[in-house]
């Protein structure tokens, strides 16, 4: 009789360690953080990536905090501290906080650090970065604003062939696309005259980003590629006012200055945030991996539909099959080497 009394209870005992073990091997996140060097409201990256935590918060139930820097370097690891206290996962633009970044996913490594833009690797290599294939959607609208320069057919359009590009700074990713912009708009006529400027980091100053544009404007474009946040929305005002084109970045922005704005290059940080906590949730997700986002995977693309739509369907229809030539393989988009695209 005892042995059979031992014999449950070695049974129960198993049993329970069996179901702390699987508990164990599969645990699911409760809470996530979306930390972020910027501000949301720039209709753009930023309120990308917010849509996509929003979405996985209805989808999966977990509870999200959304921690804005506000381009303030004395947040940044004080907001890293408050990510890992408070979440099980971490999705964060770390744009200027890279080092700190490395250094709290070492000292931390049981946290999911999701970066997204750009490639992190911390030495425990447990950071998983999401890098996306901008120069592929930024090639396309090189390809818009190259046909739109040549085609006087569109209103206000003159004989120059000169088109620009106003970027938020000259780091690595905005050079990524406006190098790409140039050989799109240069893929259609070699001759088209690219303007740069940069803003010198000033993501969030509209005035000056209109500003830009307009002088650019002023030079004969007759577009004017906006690479540069919250302060974008001042160059496709300064299409408004100078009845010319623009084109908006990372969200479609054809509708926020009907008629204005031909074309958007989409960077798809919500889908690309709801892709990877997916894999989070079902077990598949791997820390330390880059994970490339390009045309094919929906990471990027180009938006050409618009309310008003300023675009002739020939140049809309060419653009279309570029775009799948690319995602079918048959056109590769040359990627960004450091050259100097801001002379």
């Amino acid at each position: 009789m005892k042995k059979f009394v031992y014999a449950l209870l070695l049974v129960a005992m198993l049993l329970a360690m069996t179901g702390c073990a699987q508990q164990a091997a599969t645990p699911k996140a409760q809470k996530v953080v979306y930390l972020i060097n910027g501000a949301l409201g720039d209709n753009a990256f930023y309120d990308s990536g917010k849509a996509g935590i929003d979405n996985i918060a209805k989808q999966y139930g977990v509870e999200t905090r959304t921690i804005e820097c506000n381009f303030d370097a004395g947040k940044y690891e004080p907001a890293l501290q408050a990510a890992v206290d408070y979440a099980d996962v971490i999705f964060v633009i770390s744009y200027g906080f890279e080092d700190q970044l490395k250094a709290m996913a070492d000292k931390y490594p049981t946290k999911i650090f999701v970066n997204i833009d750009t490639v992190v690797e911390n030495t425990g290599k447990t950071i998983t970065s999401v890098d996306y294939i901008e120069e592929e959607s930024a090639y396309l609208a090189g390809v818009v604003a190259g046909m739109a320069t040549l085609d006087t057919s569109i209103p206000n359009v003159n004989a120059d062939k000169v088109i620009g590009v106003v970027g938020g700074d000259v780091d690595p990713v905005v050079s990524a696309f406006v190098y790409a912009y140039m050989n799109g708009a240069k893929s259609v006529d070699p001759d088209i005259q690219v303007i740069t400027k940069s803003l010198g980091g000033a993501w969030d100053d509209s005035s000056k980003a209109k500003q830009a544009a307009l002088q650019i404007y002023d030079q004969k474009a007759d577009v004017v590629f906006q690479v540069a946040s919250a302060a974008g929305i001042g160059v496709l005002q300064a299409a408004k006012e100078r009845s010319l084109y623009a084109i908006g970045v990372d969200t479609n922005q054809n509708d926020l200055e009907p008629g204005f704005v031909i074309a958007s290059d989409v960077k798809n940080v919500g889908k690309s945030i709801e892709t990877v906590f997916a894999t989070i949730e079902n077990g598949t997700y791997k820390p330390g991996q880059v994970i490339e986002d390009g045309l094919k995977s929906g990471g990027v693309d180009i938006a050409l539909d618009a309310k008003v739509q300023v675009l002739p369907q020939t140049i809309i229809d060419k653009v279309k099959s570029i775009r799948q030539d690319i995602i079918d393989g048959k056109l590769t988009i040359e990627r960004y080497g450091g050259q100097d695209v801001w002379k």
